[in-house]
């Protein structure tokens, strides 16, 4: 299978070490893109957490797949989060296409991105290190724990079962904590004219428009690959959010956003420099020739769908 060309993709909060960590899923995401950039937006390494007794292969591969992409011309950025903290001392290092920082500020199509981990919003860990370290090893028990359960339920016939989702959509507290860390990190972004904020942290993955007396920007974060196994992609001007369980069994060309996008543009977008297109941005799909059809079927995203749609 072709792999999709995409601008950028963004994955946070992977945790290899843990045992919640999705890292065959991880790898199987890694392998279906071609990404020019991509970002590693922090707790990839869960060195809080870090034991000798337990590292499989699998998290060990997905390592050397990061290290490969640098390798085949991927710019990759590792942007240091709380749960691997220590490798902010080397903060602006860089090795090649693979570079170590605290924060990342790109500009994407005239428009500015504002990309980072999130902790420094969390006052748990700013002000009781301790007590956030202890959350977290008690959330890698939970996690753990679920996972016997999901296979029992898969075993009886029946669907997953979230428990740490049914916790905190049941606690007040950590809703309202979520809540208050998208507004504070998306008012701040607006303040210092960022049209889009990137972050991770809370495990929440999430696309929203937030606007205040000063502006507005698209808070935008990846969520994790403990419980939602997802990404953020960034190809023809626009974000989404990459869902594992649910597209990689759909072709890429089913976004709704992609659906909504000219015709034209999305082909400039895609098409190979030395194919000429000619007026295809003014036609209809239904009318383009024949031998326009065919050199349509050489680009990416056209192969994928039919190749997808072929699998599915």
């Amino acid at each position: 299978m072709k792999k999709r060309k995409i601008e950028i993709a963004v994955i946070s909060d992977v945790h290899l070490g843990t045992y919640g960590c999705h890292a065959d899923e991880l790898i199987a995401y890694l392998n279906s893109i071609q990404p020019k950039k991509l970002i590693l937006n922090g707790d990839i390494i869960d060195i809080w957490q870090f034991s000798k007794r337990y590292f499989p292969a699998s998290h060990l591969k997905v390592l050397k797949k990061l290290i490969g992409m640098a390798s085949n011309g991927t710019e990759v950025f590792y942007i240091t989060g709380n749960h691997d903290e220590m490798l902010r001392k080397f903060s602006e290092t860089s090795m090649g296409n693979f570079k170590i920082m605290n924060k990342l500020i790109l500009d994407l199509d005239g428009k500015r991105a504002w990309i980072f981990h999130g902790d420094v919003f969390d006052i748990s860990i700013q002000n009781a290190k301790w007590l956030a370290k202890l959350g977290g090893y008690g959330y890698d028990i939970l996690i753990l724990i679920n996972s016997f359960v999901n296979w029992f339920l898969m075993k009886i016939g029946r669907e997953k079962y979230s428990l740490s989702k049914r916790i905190k959509n049941g606690v007040k507290g950590a809703v309202k904590y979520v809540s208050n860390f998208e507004r504070t990190v998306a008012d701040i972004a607006i303040d210092n004219h960022y049209d889009y904020v990137i972050c991770g942290h809370i495990h929440q993955p999430k696309k929203e428009h937030y606007e205040n007396k000063n502006g507005s920007c698209l808070y935008l974060n990846s969520g994790d690959w403990v419980e939602n196994l997802t990404a953020l992609e960034y190809s023809f001007k626009r974000w989404r959010i990459y869902h594992y369980n649910h597209d990689r069994l759909s072709p890429f060309f089913v976004d709704e956003d992609l659906k909504e996008m000219n015709m034209g543009d999305l082909i400039a977008s895609i098409a190979d420099a030395n194919i000429d297109w000619g007026g295809i941005e003014h036609e209809n799909s239904d009318e383009i020739s024949h031998k326009q059809s065919k050199k349509l079927e050489d680009s990416t995203i056209f192969n994928y769908g039919k190749e997808r749609n072929q699998k599915v």
